[in-house]
């Protein structure tokens, strides 16, 4: 049966055009149920002889219509909602309105424990309506929905009188469907029918409910959505993205396209319930009113519902006449919320003051977003857990928004909980590899073939070896150096050729490309690829004969470059030694075989082109990585160190940096408009205010001029009787730098292509595919460029191309994150039931805190100089404080004492506390021995 549907469009010219659109209906579209006896199709539905349901107690199926699947996805995803048909018109929907709900959708019709079944009504002659005159294309839906459910009522009373339930919270929809003789309810009122259903009444969203609101409006209304397009053409207001403060909660940034510098917000009423990643409509403050960020560390402890409008007011009016003119930023207030991005959250429960209430704040891991407010039966239960919500609506007339419970992870404290929850907040894809993934992967054994070896160069006998961090398994690259007969030497990168086993448009490509690149923790790695592949046949292991992509160059002995090729290979390493087992080679002069001796010429020329890349004006810049030494049984640190780096660290790094130089040049010769880049931004000037500042509070001028400005002055920056203070400064540095980014070629002017830090005008990534899909694009565009491999569509579309670019960046960030947080956890975990001195230097002065950087372990500390019986006087022009005889400035020598305030569960925190220089009724005596006595032995180390 064929049907049309008729638009009349107006192109931008003004002409008026005529579009009819044919649509198929067909009779032959199976209902889903195994028990029908007229349809033969695959028996997805299977309804229960019991029925889960108090209400409903005959055999049944559900039919949610769209905001149903939105707003209670959490819900629907339990495994005791089953038997649902999910209809194409609310397939449809779902997926214009929430695409990260209908991945979730997808993912549960995928499941077949869960008997959800597709029906395409839309396409099927029963239940296929047209809209009518007049009707919106929401009535129209919720009338072909309805229409769906009587076809299933009708179409299987000649099986087994199967009931077809519609769940709407639509009153309107709910009363039409009534007045047809459908059975309906509210999800609501089915949840708390199911008779092993209790808990599951939590996780029920509160959307469009005040039910936790109060009387008295506490923030401003947010503007309609057409009021702030109007105001976004006019300029009245500006568009971006809402970014809280980690250590004031009433501040934030909004980060707006094509300005230098953020937006500050201060103050409740300023922020108006706009939460982390929402993208916001802001208005700008007049100049008179811009202000700075705090210099106090706030952190939200306590409720206070009761926040005095006025008096809020009173205080940022006070604080505004104290900021000098020159110190204001531009600042601004939120009028509206273009776009919510919530995301389902980790935290814990507030304990109440009222014996069995139902009503709870939960405190969140991510101290950027809110207390939220959920209902819960189950509040003694989750006390001392670590439990996920979701935020469903925040009304004016609520201090923290409202939301529901989703499900409980494990108890506080617990390393496989809190490791679950670093995971959660920063959104890294850890669940394990699908079977779709897991079939793309080659049989064991595995081989190389003579058809392999006919189309790549046989670099098995050269004397190729890798340098790793200790216990890397996933060893992407390896290196050779040998002499030519020309006086030359040849230098081999070789990069594991993973995109040989990673085909373009695969299962295996698909999850590589969404989880974009390997996440390391301190005790576990999060792989991008199979561990099949990343830690065995990708791996270049020694003494096994490996895939690989080669860099080779014909180098001279004061490092200049005379050629450079690429091939792909099939290698066999020498040899996988560690940073440190290289550099004893190196220095030994007893070893004199062939990878010593190829290690020594490669340092050689790394030092030589690594001076040539520091006179172009690379910068040298600093960061406090750890290591960790782990138990082997308890898995829990027992000791850590700054990492060492040694001259082999460099040398490899040198060589990988001349390896994305060439590969950048390379691709970027052959596809000008879709190679996959990355950029290092050239910070504006604002960012290096804190440290030119903190340089000038010893004495020396910072020049940010240019890259090799800014190289120069942090060389000369050196006190003789102080060594890490350069050290501090290029830490300091390192935080004033842009983030380096990913980007397709075709998108950019060639002067955009730039990357700061290294100093290159061209970059890419190649050295690194097991870890990074970045590199997997760049080794395709590379095969096509020497032609080893076909292109495909996707792969010269520069829109794909920036498309999977801004996902990596996304994910490149989000994994670094992670990293952190996992260094944060296990730093809490080693000072748990420890007291330890250490030395320090001054980083930041606040107002209220100095943050004190303590290099043996790589951290910051927070020294809060809050105090009954001292007072501290802070100096705003001069950044000191001062207590009696004492000042307190950067850069200054302390030392002070750590252990972990264990007082707050959710958010366990770094306790520090004064010994030196002494301050009589502040400092704290120095640690005796006992007071670390409880470590373990050192002899069950492990490095990981």
């Amino acid at each position: 049966m064929l049907t049309s549907k008729t638009f009349i469009k107006k192109t931008k010219t003004g002409k008026i055009l005529k579009i009819v659109r044919e649509h198929y209906l067909r009779d032959d579209i199976t209902c889903g149920v195994g028990s029908c006896r007229e349809c033969d199709g695959p028996p997805t539905l299977e309804a229960a002889s019991t029925s889960p349901s108090e209400m409903c107690q005959g055999e049944h199926l559900l039919c949610p219509d769209t905001n149903v699947i939105l707003h209670q996805i959490d819900v629907i995803e339990d495994h005791r909602i089953r038997n649902v048909i999910i209809l194409q018109t609310v397939l449809e929907e779902v997926r214009h309105r929430s695409i990260p709900t209908y991945k979730r959708l997808r993912d549960i019709l995928c499941n077949p424990d869960k008997h959800f079944y597709s029906f395409c009504n839309e396409f099927n002659k029963h239940t296929y309506v047209e809209r009518e005159a007049g009707e919106s294309s929401n009535d129209r839906n919720d009338r072909a929905i309805r229409e769906a459910v009587k076809w299933y009522n009708k179409h299987l009373q000649t099986s087994r009188q199967i009931q077809t339930l519609l769940l709407t919270n639509d009153a309107d929809n709910r009363k039409k469907a009534l007045d047809q003789g459908i059975q309906s309810y509210t999800i609501h009122q089915y949840v708390r029918s199911l008779k092993d259903g209790k808990d599951l009444v939590d996780r029920l969203s509160l959307s469009g409910s005040k039910v936790f609101s109060g009387d008295k409006v506490q923030y401003p209304e947010h503007l309609p959505l057409s009021a702030i397009q109007k105001g976004l053409k006019t300029g009245k207001y500006l568009q971006g993205k809402f970014m809280a403060s980690r250590e004031n909660y009433t501040e934030a940034n909004v980060s707006v396209a094509d300005q230098e510098k953020m937006i500050f917000i201060q103050g409740l009423q300023n922020l108006n319930r706009a939460v982390q990643d929402d993208i916001v409509a802001i208005e700008m403050l007049k100049e008179e009113d811009w202000t700075c960020p705090s210099s106090v560390i706030l952190v939200h402890t306590e409720e206070k519902d009761d926040t005095d409008e006025e008096e809020e007011k009173e205080n940022l009016e006070k604080k505004r006449r104290k900021v000098p003119k020159e110190l204001r930023q531009p600042t601004g207030k939120v009028v509206g919320i273009i776009k919510r991005n919530w995301r389902q959250y980790c935290g814990m429960l507030q304990p109440s003051i009222i014996k069995q209430a139902t009503r709870h704040l939960v405190v969140t891991a991510d101290k950027r977003i809110p207390k939220i407010r959920i209902e819960t039966r189950q509040a003694a239960d989750l006390m001392g857990q670590r439990i996920v919500v979701a935020i469903d609506n925040w009304p004016r007339t609520s201090r923290y928004p409202q939301g529901h419970f989703v499900r409980k992870l494990g108890n506080v404290g617990d390393k496989e909980t809190e490791n679950e929850v670093l995971l959660l907040e920063h959104d890294i894809p850890h669940a394990g590899f699908s079977e779709a993934v897991l079939n793309c992967l080659p049989t064991l054994p595995w081989e190389i073939t003579k058809e392999d070896m006919e189309c790549r160069e046989d670099f098995r006998d050269l004397d190729i070896c890798s340098v790793d961090p200790p216990g890397c398994t996933d060893i992407d690259d390896a290196l050779h150096c040998r002499d030519l007969p020309n006086g030359n030497l040849e230098v081999g990168v070789h990069i594991a050729d993973v995109s040989h086993f990673i085909r373009p448009g695969t299962a295996i490509d698909k999850e590589a490309e969404r989880r974009g690149t390997t996440v390391y923790l301190t005790d576990k790695r999060i792989d991008m690829v199979p561990e099949l592949l990343s830690s065995n046949l990708c791996s270049l292991r020694s003494n096994v004969e490996r895939f690989a992509f080669s860099v080779i160059w014909e180098i001279t002995n004061d490092a200049e470059i005379v050629k450079a090729r690429y091939a792909k290979s099939v290698i066999k390493s020498k040899a996988a030694l560690t940073y440190a087992e290289a550099q004893m080679r190196i220095d030994d002069p007893s070893m004199t075989d062939a990878v010593t001796k190829s290690l020594r010429n490669l340092n050689r020329l790394a030092k030589i082109l690594k001076k040539k890349r520091m006179e172009k004006g690379a910068l040298t810049l600093a960061s406090n990585e750890v290591r960790f030494h782990i138990d082997s049984e308890t898995h829990d640190p027992i000791d850590v160190e700054t990492k060492q780096i040694r001259e082999t660290n460099s040398m490899v790094e040198e060589f990988m940096l001349l390896a994305n130089v060439s590969t950048a040049q390379k691709t970027l010769q052959e596809f000008p408009d879709c190679s996959c880049l990355r950029r290092h931004p050239c910070p504006p000037p604002s960012n290096f205010d804190p440290l030119i500042k903190a340089a000038q509070s010893k004495g020396f001028r910072i020049d940010v001029s240019s890259g090799k400005a800014l190289a120069d002055s942090l060389e000369r920056a050196v006190l003789p009787d102080d060594p890490y203070f350069n050290v501090m400064l290029r830490i300091m540095t390192t935080r004033c730098m842009a983030q380096a980014v990913y980007f397709c070629s075709g998108m950019l002017p060639p002067s955009e292509y730039i990357h700061y830090g290294l100093a290159a005008e061209i970059y890419t990534h190649f050295t690194s595919p097991i870890r990074r899909y970045s590199d997997i694009i760049v080794h395709r565009l590379l095969a096509v460029c020497i032609g080893a491999d076909a292109s495909y569509p996707e792969l010269t579309d520069k829109y794909k191309t920036q498309a999977v670019c801004n996902n990596l960046n996304y994910r490149h960030k989000m994994a670094q994150y992670a990293g952190r947080a996992s260094v944060n956890l296990h730093t809490h975990i080693f000072f748990k039931n420890r007291h330890v001195d250490n030395e320090g230097y001054v980083l930041f002065v606040r107002k209220n805190a100095l943050q004190v950087l303590i290099p043996k372990y790589g951290l910051e500390a927070t020294l809060y100089l809050d105090s009954k019986t001292v007072t501290f006087e802070y100096d705003e022009q001069e950044h000191t404080q001062t207590c009696g005889d004492k000042v307190f400035r950067v850069f200054d020598r302390v030392i002070v004492q750590l252990t972990i305030d264990q007082s707050n569960l959710q958010h366990l925190k770094l306790q520090t506390k004064l010994v030196e220089p002494k301050i009589e009724g502040f400092s704290v005596p120095p640690s005796t021995p006992s007071d670390t006595s409880d470590e373990p032995p050192l002899k069950k180390k492990k490095k990981t």
